[in-house]
């Protein structure tokens, strides 16, 4: 089928959220997904002096715009501790049984911190980060809403908004608060108390969930999971995250938002499942060798769910005729491009060269979509 016409072009944000509802669109949306300064630091002259938005403009790229979620975190009895210092960030936890600490390191190459010390490694610290958790207010921070309501106003239909709202209990627990081999031994052998810890990690997300849903001006709400069957059995998938996000998402529909599932890793054999999900897409949706799924596998698997993503950052080393050729074996596969947008699933690779990126903007931009 032809593309709508040029004189019904769609606006950045309406593009967005016609593929994200699975509703006819002029074009595929491309985003470059380039949001830390760590991009353009790796960029020669004039890219490494110019903004973000100013170098996805260059691109031709559909802009993402995060935004706060303007919420407060309030405690009565515990307390939080955060001390930056030489690339190090400890963040201690303290509470009437004790206290303990994450810390992480700071990575410029990735303008990101990275877990070197777990806040739990033993029953002791499951007891202090469920008195941490169940003890936490959520309120609205109303500067930062309305700094959030300026942005929006200020960029208007040139993007789309988003906020993240936080990450289900299972994947942060295995993410950031035991790590990944400790976090299945204490899942075996305290089962009972780490499930109590899900349960007020989970009360504070339902709560915040509401409040930022709510009162929010973003178009897109976000769950970063980083869901992967490398990290998790798809039966812990089945007991703890599905039935969390069905939950979040379900506060969302009630306030009329667009959830997203920021899910990066390999997915294959939940897809069925994550199908079933009351949200709308899955972001990050990774093709070989980071991933293990493709377009076809989600649209036959996994077909109510917008597929944001579609390629890998290996991918995004090579040239861009090769980029193109996979884009566009994978595009021609599907019997329909509707709930597809195309990114490089992750961040995208600071060895891309923005040329690169804008030689691949052309041609997805270009390719001619069944509708």
């Amino acid at each position: 089928m032809n593309k709508i016409s040029s004189k019904n072009q769609m606006t950045t944000k309406e593009r967005w959220l016609a593929a994200i509802r699975k509703r006819p669109l002029d074009r595929l949306p491309f985003w470059p997904k380039i949001i830390s300064n760590a991009y353009q630091k790796a960029q020669s002259y004039p890219f490494n002096k110019m903004e973000i938005d100013e170098i996805i403009d260059w691109i031709g790229g559909d802009k993402h715009i995060f935004i706060s979620p303007a919420i407060v975190e309030r405690r009565s009895n515990t307390s939080e501790e955060i001390t930056e210092k030489s690339g190090f960030k400890k963040i201690r936890y303290h509470t009437k049984y004790g206290s303990t600490e994450n810390i992480l390191k700071y990575d410029e190459g990735s303008d990101s911190w990275h877990p070197i010390k777990m806040a739990i490694s033993n029953p002791k610290e499951i007891e202090i980060m469920i008195a941490y958790y169940s003890d936490c207010k959520i309120g609205l921070d109303k500067k930062e809403y309305e700094k959030a309501l300026d942005i929006k106003r200020k960029i208007g239909q040139d993007a789309v908004f988003v906020t993240v709202i936080g990450e289900s209990p299972l994947m942060d627990f295995v993410e950031w608060l035991a790590g990944v081999q400790n976090a299945h031994i204490l899942l075996n052998d305290y089962k009972d108390k780490v499930e109590e810890l899900f349960h007020s990690m989970h009360e504070v997300l339902l709560t915040k969930t509401k409040l930022v849903s709510e009162n929010n001006p973003a178009d897109l709400f976000y769950f970063i999971e980083n869901t992967s069957t490398t990290l998790i059995s798809p039966e812990q998938f089945l007991r703890y995250p599905f039935k969390h996000l069905n939950e979040y998402g379900k506060i969302i529909k009630e306030n009329d938002g667009i959830f997203i599932m920021h899910m990066c890793g390999h997915l294959k054999s939940l897809l069925k499942d994550i199908n079933h999900i009351n949200a709308d897409a899955i972001e990050a949706f990774t093709s070989p060798p980071v991933g293990n799924t493709r377009f076809i596998d989600g649209k036959t698997e996994c077909p109510s769910k917008c597929l944001i993503g579609g390629t890998n950052a290996m991918l995004w080393t090579k040239s861009s005729n090769e980029i193109i050729s996979e884009i566009e074996k994978d595009l021609n596969s599907l019997l329909d491009h509707r709930g597809i947008a195309v990114t490089p699933a992750g961040i995208m690779p600071p060895i891309c060269k923005p040329e690169t990126i804008r030689e691949v903007c052309k041609f997805v931009k270009s390719y001619r979509i069944r509708i």
